[in-house]
């Protein structure tokens, strides 16, 4: 069998590895014949996401919660395992600060001590309600510590730290993406996030929500065009460590995101307007330069063709 220019003995490990995101990257890295080592409690992450995989020589799958140690021989560490949408990381906000913070210290430790390389899955949320507009990452954040998000805010922002600090004091060799709003298939139906919402109020005909006027906005990338982002962020030059923005930069409001999904499910259902949560950004959108200029990479997958798959699988869970 043909191996792939990156992979004749790369053992890489995913954490969180069923969940949405890191069930594609499993995918592209089976694709490349990475060995591939999935980790996830199944706490947001679904089994059917990486059913696929199972039976695949280079693809083991793991029950293990990331707060634990894991001991393993590997290459490379993705480092996804979190719980990502509003109301699954508020569920139980201590664990979302343990799964980020203890998480991070586990697998900075596999990594020293095997000496892999290691990427940190961060978030647009570390810029919190931003004062600046669009974000670079060179902008240090406008964070609430102490509201309703911040066991997501503050896990995230404490993990890139320990990465900063691991690189430093230890050498370890690290790489930190901060991913803006993502979309597509094996999101989950139920996962609070506006993409998933609308959509699936749509295909019930319930009314869809928003909250707020309408106004705020977010850039929504595709999974595909994240996930290549993610992998060549692995493969760059040794001395870039990030962090980098990962995300689309064409720019939405809740109103106009509504009015595409109406159109594109064809459904009747009506628009209403229910108040702004706590801490809810009012602009979101990823200044790319970095990424364009150190990856080579841009997004190319349309707002409305990604759309169009993302209520496909919807549609297929249904039937």
């Amino acid at each position: 069998m043909k191996h792939s220019r990156y992979s004749l003995t790369t053992r890489a490990l995913v954490t969180g590895g069923a969940g949405f995101l890191g069930s594609h990257l499993c995918d592209r890295l089976i694709k490349e014949k990475f060995d591939v080592i999935c980790l996830d409690n199944f706490f947001t992450g679904q089994k059917r996401n990486i059913a696929h995989l199972i039976g695949n020589p280079y693809f083991e799958l793991i029950r293990h919660d990331v707060t634990f140690p894991y001991y393993a021989e590997i290459d490379h560490i993705y480092n996804l395992a979190c719980p990502a949408s509003p109301p699954h990381y508020q569920h139980d906000p201590v664990q979302t600060t343990k799964t980020s913070v203890h998480g991070a210290i586990n697998m900075l430790g596999l990594a020293k001590r095997v000496k892999a390389r290691i990427l940190q899955a961060s978030t647009s949320e570390v810029y919190g309600d931003p004062s600046i507009h669009p974000q670079v990452e060179s902008y240090w954040g406008n964070v609430n510590p102490i509201g309703i998000r911040s066991c997501y805010d503050e896990g995230k922002r404490c993990a890139e730290t320990l990465f900063f600090d691991y690189y430093r004091q230890n050498q370890v060799a690290i790489k930190v993406v901060r991913i803006f709003n993502t979309y597509g298939p094996r999101m989950h139906p139920n996962d609070g996030r506006v993409v998933s919402n609308f959509i699936m109020q749509a295909l019930r005909g319930d009314d869809i929500t928003i909250y707020g006027d309408g106004s705020q906005t977010r850039s929504f990338c595709y999974v595909d065009d994240l996930i290549e982002a993610i992998f060549l962020m692995m493969h760059s030059r040794a001395d870039f460590t990030g962090p980098v923005n990962i995300g689309n930069p064409g720019e939405f409001s809740m109103r106009e995101l509504a009015e595409k999904i109406l159109s594109l499910t064809g459904s009747a259902s009506k628009i209403i307007f229910q108040p702004l949560p706590q801490d809810d950004p009012k602009q979101r959108r990823p200044d790319i330069t970095l990424a364009k200029s150190e990856l080579n990479w841009t997004p190319v997958v349309k707002l409305e063709d990604g759309l169009r798959e993302t209520i496909a699988y919807f549609k297929g869970l249904n039937q």
